[in-house]
């Protein structure tokens, strides 16, 4: 589906707009300049709830290269001797977050700091130099001059610590590439530390917003790739059934598991000090929720993890079949035991979450860095087309 579909005239019935019902903001994993020139990213707000967006290299990557919207603004740049690909891809993609930033402001104003968030990522070259990361966040924040603004970091050893420093200066961070459990313990905790450093120097802990971005779909895409391997070889029915068991469903069970660490670390004597100083708990957001297995239902990563103070970003062609079919409800704290059983089976089959995590931790960090690098050969090869 073209990504303009996502404009399609809403229901009277939108279960977009039906998530908040349950808790859970809506963004949208995409971004390209005609949403705000022709007026599209105002419907969407209007029309379908939209409550934020976030953008990464392979989105911009993908704007610049497969459209024309960029070509004019490419060109104008192509006389300054003192910008490289680099530069010049980021003054537009700055001005782009600005303009989704202002188009969101009245949402960001009307929930009190809540939502209304666009996110920038750092330079994906730096996700294993925490100085380097540190010193960029800062620069994207200044440089955007938006408030709402959350300016992107990997959950990535070298990533997290900086991810820490920069609340403790008052910066808006969507902390992103999670997959672990126990790396999203990790991000918690350092946004807590964080926000309890910015409070100590008296700053005000109530005018941050977060995310913990935890990747899901690409979860199934490599267990059910070992599992797939392991059928051919299984020997027993019982191995086969355990196997078939878990093919699909770890992804949305490590989500479930993960939200139930959430609801753990926001509570208590230690969160409860800050959140008297009015500060706001770092949402679950669930990221890469498109299908990629045309088996599956295309809309299960987004009907599957609905809940309360969690965010979905969602990429369009998803975006269009929820609003079509989508079935809203508290799903994400449904039937917590079989969440568990699927982990259990898995652990049992000897399928080991942290191998599995840590790889799609890798394979991030380096696609990442490869759209990155496509994108500024896109930025070269649109600034030069005649």
């Amino acid at each position: 589906m073209q990504p303009t579909g996502v404009l399609e005239t809403a229901k009277s019935i939108n279960p977009l707009k039906d998530l908040l019902k349950f808790g859970q903001s809506v963004w949208l994993d995409y971004i390209r300049r005609d949403l705000f020139t022709t007026g599209e990213l105002k419907r969407l707000i209007e029309e379908d709830g939209l409550r934020g967006m976030t953008s990464n290299p392979a989105i911009f990557e993908k704007a610049i290269a497969d459209s024309q919207y960029y070509t004019d603004a490419l060109r104008s740049l192509e006389s300054r001797p003192d910008l490289d690909a680099n530069g010049r891809y980021e003054i537009i993609a700055i001005q782009d977050i600005q303009q989704a930033a202002d188009a969101l402001r009245p949402v960001y104003q009307s929930t009190k700091r809540r939502d209304g968030y666009v996110s920038l990522e750092v330079s994906p070259f730096l996700a294993r130099d925490t100085e380097a990361t540190l010193q960029e966040a800062r620069r994207l924040w200044k440089a955007v001059g938006r408030e709402n603004l959350m300016v992107k970091v990997p959950g990535t050893t070298e990533g997290i610590p900086a991810f820490q420093q920069l609340i403790s200066e008052g910066i808006n961070i969507n902390v992103t590439l999670l997959f672990a459990q126990e790396v999203y313990e990790r991000v918690a905790e350092a946004y807590v530390a964080g926000l309890e450093q910015l409070a100590a120097k008296g700053g005000d802990v109530a005018r941050i917003g977060s995310v913990a971005s935890f990747f899901i779909s690409r979860i199934d895409s490599s267990v059910d790739a070992i599992v797939a391997t392991r059928l051919k070889a299984a020997t027993s029915d019982r191995e086969k059934a355990d196997l078939q068991s878990v093919q699909g469903k770890v992804a949305i069970a490590n989500g479930k598991q993960t939200y139930q660490k959430y609801l753990r670390l926001f509570s208590g004597d230690r969160w409860n000090k800050l959140a008297a100083k009015g500060a706001q708990t770092q949402r679950v957001l669930w990221a890469s929720t498109s299908t990629k297995n045309p088996s599956y239902s295309d809309v299960m990563y987004v009907d599957e993890l609905i809940g309360p103070d969690t965010v979905n970003t969602i990429p369009p062609a998803t975006f269009d079949a929820f609003r079509d079919h989508g079935h809203p409800r508290a799903s994400l704290t449904e039937d917590l035991e079989s969440a568990d059983r699927v982990m259990q089976t898995a652990a049992k089959l000897g399928i080991s979450m942290k191998e599995v995590t840590d790889k799609l931790t890798e394979d991030g960090v380096r696609l990442f860095a490869e759209a990155f690098e496509k994108l500024l050969k896109a930025v070269e090869r649109n600034a030069k087309t005649k």
